[in-house]
């Protein structure tokens, strides 16, 4: 990965005029590079100079940019059915894909919508309409500290409420919050604060409780903040005692991100309503999905109108989604040690990372590995420090985009072992200098 690197100064300090960037202050920040292609764990900038993409775009790009074998199954489905009203009709693509997660989740029924947090959105509404059809008004819901479920409304609500949400806060129907254990390399105290948030928990259902909504091994935007699995086993018990149903969010744990295909099933618990996304197509084409038991679908049949879900999105079952999300698991199931030995892949260089002196609570779980910088401010996402680090990446052929002071790497499965090595040489680098 040697090359002249051009510095991030030289590049052309201009926005488009016409585009509105996501989770971007334009004020303050510069105008991000163009990509003209991509290929594996590659991104190619306009200048040809390839930056190693280590948190798969958004945690979305599974097997790699530009896989062949995807690009190739939407390509033949586009030439026989790109899009139909699934109101009415059904296709061959939908029905595989629909077998198949049934099959590999252990949830008979599944839902159809177009991202993260409206797989979220569908899990919250069928949660709360499941309660009203049974006859029962239960509108308490619960989530964890520091969760982070989307950016539409209800996703907002059970998520951690903070600057994001600050402007709509008189708009977001109330939460209650149970604590999130996060454990790291060397915590001592981790099973009397799993038992306190137990007990918490315990105290919150006491109030007759819809759903439980959590996300699996790892919260994502929240700070890549991972708890054990034993925890996710007595949360579980816990609900079950009142009946309460379980909502796993697995939009960035799913699809053999923490090692098994599905972190619930690393966890060994079996949630009533799971939501996946992102590498759910692989990363290629925009795609939700809401697995539900079929005690929960059941709660939905009869002749009152009012019983129906009334819920869908134009662009639900899209055949050329289906098709990139089969050819997907194509690859998953053929080669099942790509993810099932990832883990030890980041382990040797992520223990010698452990090392430097400014790195604390070290982490990982499967395909994610997270350390926090130590710095003379507050932690958080508003700490500038992962600005620094990224900047100095990029200028090394490293696309990284720390969460304030947390960093993390979550590559693409088919990154090379040199790839990775380098991903780590640069963030030590970059350490160094900090």
């Amino acid at each position: 990965m040697e090359s002249n690197i051009k510095a991030l100064d030289d590049y052309p300090q201009e926005w488009h005029k016409n585009i509105w960037p996501p989770f971007t202050q334009l004020s303050s920040s510069k105008p991000p590079q163009r990509i003209t292609k991509a290929d594996g764990a590659l991104l190619f900038t306009e200048n040809g100079e390839p930056l190693i993409d280590a948190i798969s775009s958004w945690w979305v790009t599974l097997h790699g940019h530009s896989n062949k074998y995807i690009a190739k199954a939407i390509y033949e489905q586009a030439k026989q059915l790109e899009q139909v009203i699934f109101a009415d009709f059904t296709h061959p693509q939908a029905e595989r894909l629909a077998h198949r997660l049934s099959k590999l989740t252990g949830l008979q029924k599944l839902f159809f919508s177009d991202n993260g947090s409206t797989a979220v959105e569908v899990a919250i509404k069928l949660a709360f309409q499941w309660w009203y059809n049974q006859g029962e008004q239960r509108h308490h819901i619960i989530a964890f500290e520091d969760a982070y479920h989307g950016d539409t409304f209800g996703a907002m609500a059970v998520g951690e409420r903070n600057l994001f949400t600050a402007p709509f806060e008189k708009m977001l129907f109330p939460v209650s919050r149970a604590p999130w254990p996060t454990t790291w390399w060397g915590k001592k105290d981790i099973e009397e604060r799993e038992a306190e948030a137990i007990k918490k928990l315990e105290i919150l259902l006491q109030r007759p409780t819809a759903a439980v909504i959590l996300e699996p091994l790892v919260q994502g935007a929240g700070g890549m903040k991972m708890v054990r699995p034993e925890f996710l086993q007595a949360v579980q018990n816990t609900i079950s005692k009142c009946k309460t149903l379980l909502i796993a969010d697995e939009v960035m744990v799913g699809f053999a991100r923490t090692g098994s295909l599905f972190a619930s099933k690393r966890s060994n618990i079996f949630p009533d309503l799971i939501c996946l996304s992102k590498g759910l197509t692989g990363g290629c084409l925009p795609m939700g999905v809401t697995m539900a038991s079929e005690k929960i679908f059941d709660g939905f049949l009869g002749d009152k109108p009012e019983k129906t879900f009334w819920h869908g999105h134009s662009f639900t079952a899209n055949p050329l989604g289906c098709a990139a999300a089969n050819a997907s698991l194509d690859l998953l199931e053929k080669d099942p040690k790509a993810y099932e030995d990832f883990e030890s892949k980041h382990l040797k260089h992520l223990k010698e990372l452990s090392k430097h002196p400014i790195i604390k609570k070290v982490r990982l779980t499967g395909t994610i590995a997270a350390f926090e910088i130590e710095t003379n401010t507050e932690d958080g996402y508003m700490n500038i420090v992962g600005k620094t680090l990224k900047a100095y990446a990029m200028q090394n052929n490293v696309f990284i985009r720390p969460l304030g002071n947390v960093v993390y790497l979550l590559p693409p499965l088919c990154i090379s072992d040199s790839q990775l090595k380098h991903c780590y040489q640069v963030i030590k680098s970059g350490l160094d200098q900090i």
